[in-house]
């Protein structure tokens, strides 16, 4: 008897439905796999086979066949143990062929007929709901990542049902539609807190001193704009950086089960938080290898520059990174997207993200102090080196992070806390909605080249003052583009419709560290 059953694979973060055919005949006992497999695939012959033994389910000595088309992918991953164990049941009439129509199954299986869970469940959901299938199966423990989907699109409504076992998947399979929900009850989560949940975070009203620091990184949020931090050791940089989370605007829902798609694929996403709700915030140490950075191996999985997606990379003592490493930071910076190539495919994994950078002036970190800094001239020059001119024309604000004075630290003012900059934040992002509706973009940084111009209009004034910075500073065409995003940006936090001559001269302080440090 033949029968199939519909699954789904994951190639990068993109989903394809997948359908697992299964005949059953008499002849001589076997259980033949064919569609190109991965050893993991392979291995399920035995997997399935003693889980339906134990969940009570004879085999006959019969010979099995299972394909698992389209033949032309690579099949990786113990996921396809379910719905090949489905196929085999319904081959055998244990469970009725029509209540497995327009159904995804998915699932991997221990030797006691227990149903594990498994990675990718997010996007493969979601090509099931865009697809139009009614009903997806997986395990218990992923249920509620696939529900998140269902509830967060009235569109096209599918039920989402966790099984824990075979013994309950087949009790649920065969029942009637009514009975159904009796046995296992559709999925449901709709709650979604987008808001919020700063609390227990550090707060920039810890932070005495470096008001010049504090605007640069407000106007780095508000625009979602790449920035580097320059000063001696102990001058705040890192405090800075780790408070950055508390005042970036919130994820959108759509922002939201992107980033949580990329957490789904490698395995991340916590069973109480089906969906990412929060900007990521992440801070690899500088021993990083470039695999783990960019993402790789033999099935390539999401790096931390993809896992940092829609929110924050923070890279401190920069110039302590490999240079190899460093470089591999080019092309998401500038295309928010990252390449990996394997024998058996392409993969693309998403990589827009912020980055905030903090470094040392020198090898000693008091340059250019030289009553405290040791450092030749060479020695200077050849640890700012260490990051290229290419890496540093794609950083759009740099700051200088000077020593805090006594004074500073010892006074008892009340700082500006995380809340009062992230409302003015919110009030420049929501002016960039406005603008960017109905586009791709959703912050100024994101605007490319030849879109700069039409949302970034300069009066006579300003394009002769852009001239005249242009030349002086010997600017590149990408920084003359990231200046007037940052121009724009903070045009927005004054809520002004039209950028002005100052907010371009603001705009160009904070690339006059380059020239004062590399050139």
């Amino acid at each position: 008897m033949y029968s199939s059953v519909i699954t789904g694979a994951v190639t990068g973060i993109e989903s394809t439905l997948c359908l697992v055919e299964v005949d059953v005949s008499k002849g001589m006992p076997a259980f033949e796999m064919v569609g190109q497999l991965g050893n993991e695939v392979r291995e399920a012959r035995e997997r399935v086979k003693v889980a339906l033994k134990n969940a009570r389910v004879e085999i006959p000595a019969i010979h099995l066949t299972v394909s698992i088309s389209p033949a032309d992918l690579r099949k990786e991953g113990a996921s396809y143990d379910l719905p090949i164990a489905v196929g085999i049941l319904v081959g055998l009439g244990v469970i009725p062929k029509e209540n497995v129509e327009n159904t995804l199954v998915i699932g991997e299986l221990g030797l006691n007929g227990e149903i594990k869970p498994v990675k990718g469940v997010l996007p493969i959901v979601n090509c099931a709901k865009n697809s139009g299938l009614r009903r997806c199966i997986v395990p218990k423990e992923n249920e509620r990542e696939g529900a998140v989907l269902c509830a967060a699109s009235e569109e096209k409504k599918m039920e989402v049902i966790g099984v824990s076992d075979v013994s309950e998947m087949i009790a649920y399979l065969k029942a009637d539609e009514e009975k159904k929900p009796d046995i296992i009850p559709s999925a449901q989560y709709a709650r979604f807190h987008f808001e919020g949940g700063m609390e227990h975070l550090p707060d920039f009203s810890d932070i005495n001193g470096q008001e010049a620091v504090k605007r640069a990184v407000e106007i780095a949020a508000a625009g979602f704009h790449h920035i580097l931090m320059v000063g001696p050791p102990g001058s705040g940089k890192t405090m800075i950086a780790k408070r950055i989370p508390t005042i970036l605007p919130d994820l959108s829902l759509e922002e939201g089960l992107e980033v949580s798609t990329i957490y789904s694929v490698a395995g991340m996403l916590e069973n109480d938080s089906p969906i990412i709700v929060k900007r990521p915030f992440m801070g690899p140490h500088h021993t990083i290898s470039g695999q783990a950075l960019a993402g790789g191996g033999r099935i390539p999985k999401p790096g931390i520059i993809s896992l940092a997606h829609r929110g924050v990379l923070f890279m401190d003592e920069l110039p302590e990174f490999r240079r190899s490493t460093l470089e591999i930071l080019r092309q998401p910076l500038e295309d928010k997207k990252i390449h990996i190539a394997r024998t058996q495919g392409n993969f693309i994994y998403p990589a827009d993200f912020m980055l905030v950078a903090a470094m040392n002036p020198c090898p000693c970190g008091y340059f250019p102090n030289r009553n405290k800094c040791t450092c030749s001239q060479s020695e200077i020059k050849r640890y700012l080196s260490k990051i290229s001119g290419p890496i540093l024309d794609r950083i759009d604000v740099t700051i200088e992070t000077p020593k805090v004075d006594i004074k500073q630290l010892s006074a008892t003012v009340k700082n500006e806390s995380s809340a009062d900059i992230r409302e003015r934040v919110l009030a420049a992002r929501k002016r960039q909605m406005k603008r960017y509706k109905d586009t791709k973009y959703h912050f100024n940084a994101e605007l490319s080249g030849g879109d700069v111009n039409r949302f970034c209009p300069l009066g006579i004034r300003e394009q002769e003052l852009m001239e005249q910075i242009f030349t002086r500073m010997n600017l590149s065409a990408r920084a003359y583009h990231k200046m007037i995003k940052v121009a724009r940006t903070i045009a927005d936090l004054e809520g002004a419709k039209e950028i002005g001559c100052g907010h371009l001269s603001e705009a160009a302080c904070y690339r006059m560290s380059d020239s004062k440090y590399w050139n």
